[in-house]
């Protein structure tokens, strides 16, 4: 569904800005690093409401930064078929305020993917897998029920230049970890044989990388659930069921550019004992950061419910560390030969908010949700919750081996997602 592309030319863009005198003009939009801190692919999302998009042809922006085109896009945020949002990265120094220009042209620009989703699905066992951006599964439609895997890698899977995960869409729910050695996008085939049908490939090493992470019954790296004082309610079922505890499930792929990509989850009916639950989740990613950003709302909450977020244990027998000098955050990570068989170093964490923060538990080692350790969430009804899970492996970054490094890499992130940037439009 999608190549890496080039940035757009000089020769094109002064096409543009000597030819048109209203886009000459532009508007500027000032960033100012509020923090102390020098920040890497810094988001910023700027609202449409702020911006004078031009009228009449479909028209695409160009973010200028001195004689540097920002790559970026533009997202629908609340899935009404109209764009709202205009997002790119950027780098800032401790307190730096920078000017931006944005210009519109009718022709699309192509930037380099730092970021991807991929997804697809098969109708049936003898017929291939096909690209697609959404789905609706319901709660007889399991693998155990059909006979077969529908899903390309299980479910969707999502990356940027730095780290990919998969997401069990076939009511697990838990969430893999595919390790990277390069910076580019893997390739599509990625689950599939010659003929389109699926195959588990992707445990065997290959230029690009590969699923590292031993999941089980866990809910893998940044997964959840819901506990009570009393209880652990998985979110689905595990591979050994036929019927799902969740109605009905809907997956979209809400964006998918070279500076993010956004997936969309809803739980319907979700009954994992005699109480009744919807879920809606998000999940982000940018470029640059080893992890993605993940949001969870529930609705029917009693009231005696926590989120629960899982850091996967299976093969590590170390305590979970703990960091919350951050004035936002608290960092959860482990750090150990914890991949499959042991053999390589990977450091994973969670960064949780602080003021939602209220501890954290170990699953059991058996049942339908195990080995798992739970960052545990204060959450209301309806109301949605932010978190992020971070994995830092050796063949991405050989010094992720030393866990020193992994551990102030997560403290330095904590610090960046800290920083705010104050937007202004200038003209």
């Amino acid at each position: 569904m999608k190549t890496s592309v080039y940035t757009l030319s000089f020769v094109l863009l002064t096409a543009f800005t000597s030819c048109k005198k209203d886009v000459e003009r532009g508007q500027v939009i000032e960033l100012t690093n509020t923090s102390e801190v020098d920040l890497v692919d810094k988001p910023i999302s700027v609202d449409k409401k702020l911006l004078r998009p031009k009228d009449g042809l479909a028209l695409y922006p160009l973010v200028l930064f001195n004689k540097d085109t920002l790559p970026s896009q533009l997202n629908d945020t609340d899935n009404d078929g109209q764009w709202d949002e205009l997002f790119f990265v950027t780098n800032f120094n401790p307190k730096e305020s920078k000017e931006v220009r944005l210009l519109w042209t009718d022709q699309k620009p192509l930037y380099k993917m730092r970021t991807s989703v991929r997804f697809g699905k098969r109708t049936s066992a003898d017929t291939p897998v096909e690209p697609a951006t959404s789905e609706t599964m319901m709660a007889n439609e399991l693998p155990k029920s059909l006979g077969y895997q529908q899903y390309q890698t299980d479910g969707p899977s999502w990356e940027n230049d730095k780290v990919g995960f998969r997401h069990y869409l076939d009511g697990r729910n838990a969430k893999d970890l595919f390790g990277k050695k390069t910076s580019g996008i893997s390739p599509e085939d990625v689950g599939l044989d010659a003929n389109g049908a699926v195959v588990d490939n992707y445990h065997v090493m290959e230029d690009w990388g590969r699923d590292i992470l031993a999941v089980g019954n866990s809910v893998g790296l940044g997964g959840y659930a819901l506990m009570t004082e009393n209880e652990f309610m998985r979110l689905g079922v595990t591979v050994e069921d036929s019927i799902n505890n969740v109605e009905k499930t809907s997956f979209q792929i809400v964006a998918e550019g070279p500076v993010k990509s956004v997936l969309s989850y809803t739980y319907d009916h979700w009954m994992p004992n005699d109480r009744t639950y919807s879920v809606h989740e998000t999940t982000t990613i940018w470029p640059g950061m080893y992890g993605f950003k993940n949001k969870v709302a529930v609705s029917g909450l009693k009231g005696d419910e926590y989120l629960a977020v899982g850091l996967v244990n299976i093969n590590t027998d170390k305590e979970l560390g703990i960091f919350d000098d951050n004035s936002k955050y608290v960092i959860l990570y482990t750090h150990d030969r914890q991949t499959y068989d042991k053999e390589w170093w990977l450091g994973m964490a969670l960064i949780v908010p602080k003021d939602k923060f209220i501890g954290h538990t170990e699953a059991p080692k058996i049942g339908n949700l195990s080995n798992s350790y739970l960052a545990k969430l204060k959450i209301s009804n309806n109301q949605p919750t932010s978190y992020y899970a971070i994995a830092g492996w050796e063949l991405s970054n050989e010094r992720f081996a030393d866990e020193t490094y992994f551990t102030d890499y997560l403290k330095k992130l904590a610090r960046q997602l800290s920083a705010e940037i104050n937007i202004e439009i200038k003209n």
